[in-house]
């Protein structure tokens, strides 16, 4: 019975270090394209709060301006 499982185990192992390693590759591929897909969503919001802020800055100055005060520097 020993001798059945070692010539199996030693047949089967190239291949399955190589399925194994066939998967791992492939996680990790999909792990870097989610990981980039998210940086970028990241990325895009943080530029879209930057601008947002800046529209908000420029309102805050109009309104200031409009109202007569002076801006403190």
């Amino acid at each position: 019975m020993s001798d059945d499982k070692g010539g199996k185990g030693a047949a089967a192992d190239p291949q399955s270090s190589q399925d194994l390693t066939i998967f791992v590759q492939n996680l990790l591929q999909q792990m870097q394209t989610r990981f980039q897909t998210m940086s970028e969503q990241i990325i895009d919001r943080i530029d879209e709060m930057g601008t947002r802020i800046d529209d908000l800055e420029k309102s805050i100055a109009d309104l200031m301006t409009q109202a007569g005060v002076e801006e403190k520097s």
